[in-house]
């Protein structure tokens, strides 16, 4: 638990240190969410700021968790993996310092863009609802911050990473129903949007907006992030560089 807390307060304090980085991690979001869903024209709601918050949460999210990756590279590039999987601690603790300091950062994200949304006429149903807001994030982040850390872990350079990292962020995010629900999609993207994990936490926190309990898609998260950190304990524990 030790080693666990001081992989997570090291990358902690190196994002903190860089304050572009910082602002332009909070404003890009705020943008997102600000002119896309203030300026692009709908015809499928009337609220579409409403609609579109959750995806831009989501989005944030998706964004953010696929940097497991690239912290893994820094690391390898900079010898400092070899040093910690040389070190008494279980290697695991590796992955698991970054997924909850990845979460961290996705969390203080989406509360910039809760407030936002807020200021802009958003409403959340009830507080309960807020907190499942925010267990839903973190477990879509754990998942894939679990599988972006597992890449970089098998990738030597940032440009191949950057170039698995588009191949499935972008297409994740574009087949989903982040920007329109599924009754305006033609049929094809409808059904990779239902099959899409992307979707799911976006489906869940609107029902969460909503006042609802999305059991199956909290239960769906819940799965697939306990899968990924078990293949990510696995992958850790054979590792060498």
């Amino acid at each position: 638990m030790r080693a666990l807390f001081y992989y997570f307060e090291r990358d902690l304090v190196k994002w903190l240190r860089g304050r572009v980085t910082v602002v332009s991690s909070l404003v890009m979001p705020a943008t997102w969410l600000v002119f896309v869903g203030l300026a692009l024209p709908t015809k499928f709601t009337d609220n579409y700021l409403a609609f579109i918050t959750p995806g831009i949460l989501v989005m944030t999210t998706l964004f953010s968790s696929l940097q497991g990756g690239t912290l893994m590279i820094f690391d390898k590039i900079l010898g400092f993996l070899n040093k910690f999987l040389a070190m008494p601690s279980p290697r695991e603790s590796i992955l698991y310092g970054k997924i909850l300091f990845i979460s961290v950062r996705g969390l203080l994200q989406a509360t910039v863009i809760l407030l936002i949304a807020t200021l802009l006429g958003v409403r959340v149903f009830n507080p309960v609802s807020i907190i499942l807001i925010y267990l839903t994030l973190f477990l879509f982040s754990v998942f894939f911050s679990a599988l972006s850390t597992m890449i970089g872990l098998h990738l030597s350079d940032h440009d191949s990473y950057s170039a698995v990292n588009s191949m499935i962020s972008m297409p994740l995010f574009f087949t989903s129903s982040a920007l329109m629900p599924y009754e305006v999609m033609p049929s094809w993207l409808s059904t990779l949007a239902k099959l899409n994990p992307v979707s799911y936490a976006i489906d869940s926190i609107r029902v969460l907006f909503e006042g609802g309990m999305p059991v199956h898609g909290l239960i769906g998260l819940a799965i697939g992030a306990g899968i990924m950190v078990l293949l990510g304990t696995y992958q850790f524990r054979k590792a060498f560089v």
